[in-house]
């Protein structure tokens, strides 16, 4: 009697609250109404468009989680017709994208970091569709060297509404292949490709269970900091060969990764060419003394590290891993090409 009495009992107070939520608008409703009409704040309207927007499949929780409703609302806000994509995961969610796309509609906007925009990119690179981004992930390497703001979501999304009534810009962009079984495969990048040491503790970072979040990035790092080694490489640019043994080996038509770190710091989005950067085998401890100097762009100085700018890059190397945007890529050799004027940017 006593069990049942306090099942029913958690029954009524279920009912109780789903009435009540049905009476009362909820806090986080007039929070996003608030947000929206501080976004549409000063904001001049733009003709109707169709958009799609992508969210993030991961982004259902975090600091980023409000962010892709917000863009949708707020586009819908204004008179835009706004088709909303939000699949479990990505492959699903570039399934979606392509089908949406070849709609043709009026702009693809992607909403998280630069994961979602190498999706972007190789949903709409090489077509006449533009690339809208609105960052809310950690690193956010595109969204910096465009000019975007990265740090503030509102600031994002009414650049976003500017942006929509002008003209797109044209940018750069890469595209890299590889031999997988037999097969060639090809995939857009936009920012930076690795295939040094940062590729490395990002393969070992993927294929690690614990602990999780960007802990997990850290504790690769010191594991592989310890057993840093010199890793032979084959770089073919433009035709001419370079072999050299190396910790780092970046392709950058954007200027940083990581969240800022400006391994390229010289590359132009719209220039054709590709900055390749190479640092030669270091020591653990020199290393770690020029490490910091990446993130403003100093390590050039050093005699150690040097920019080559190319059209084609072939990177020949054992038990390396590529990388771009993030994204894993494939393991070495890979070819890599720039395609002047391929992506059409909301900027």
């Amino acid at each position: 009697m006593v069990r049942n009495g306090r099942a029913a009992a958690r029954r009524e107070q279920n009912d109780t609250t789903r009435r009540g939520c049905e009476r009362v608008p909820s806090a986080h409703a007039s929070a996003s109404g608030a947000r929206r009409s501080a976004i549409l704040s000063g904001v001049t309207t733009t003709k109707p468009l169709r958009l799609v927007v992508a969210i993030n499949p991961t982004a259902s929780f975090g600091k980023g989680r409000d962010v892709g409703p917000a863009v949708v609302q707020t586009l819908r806000a204004v008179g835009h017709d706004v088709t909303s994509l939000q699949e479990p995961d990505f492959e699903q969610l570039m399934d979606a994208g392509r089908k949406a796309v070849a709609k043709r509609p009026d702009a693809l906007v992607v909403v998280g970091g630069d994961g979602m925009v190498n999706l972007g990119t190789n949903l709409v690179a090489g077509t006449r569709v533009p690339l809208g981004i609105v960052p809310s992930g950690t690193g956010n390497d595109m969204a910096r060297g465009l000019g975007i703001p990265f740090d503030d979501s509102e600031a994002a999304i009414r650049a976003l509404l500017d942006a929509l009534g002008r003209p797109a810009r044209v940018i750069d962009a890469g595209k890299v292949r590889w031999l997988e079984d037999g097969d060639e495969h090809e995939r857009w990048w936009a920012c930076v490709l690795s295939a040094g040491f940062d590729a490395i503790v990002n393969e070992r970072a993927n294929r690690m269970r614990h602990p999780k979040g960007p802990s997990r990035y850290l504790v690769a790092l010191g594991l592989e900091l310890a057993r840093l080694r010199p890793i032979r490489y084959r770089l073919t640019l433009d035709g001419e060969v370079l072999e050299t043994s190396g910790a780092l080996i970046a392709v950058g038509n954007n200027i940083s990764l990581g969240g800022g770190m400006k391994v390229t710091p010289h590359a132009d989005l719209e220039d054709g060419l590709l900055d390749v950067l190479v640092v030669q085998a270091l020591s653990r401890a020199s290393f770690l003394r020029l490490f910091p100097s990446v993130f403003k762009g100093e390590h050039l100085r050093d005699p150690r590290v040097r920019v080559i700018r190319a059209k084609r890059i072939r990177i020949e190397s054992d038990a390396v891993v590529a990388y771009a945007d993030g994204e894993r890529m494939a393991p070495l050799p890979i070819d890599i090409e720039v395609v002047p004027r391929a992506l059409r940017v909301l900027v």
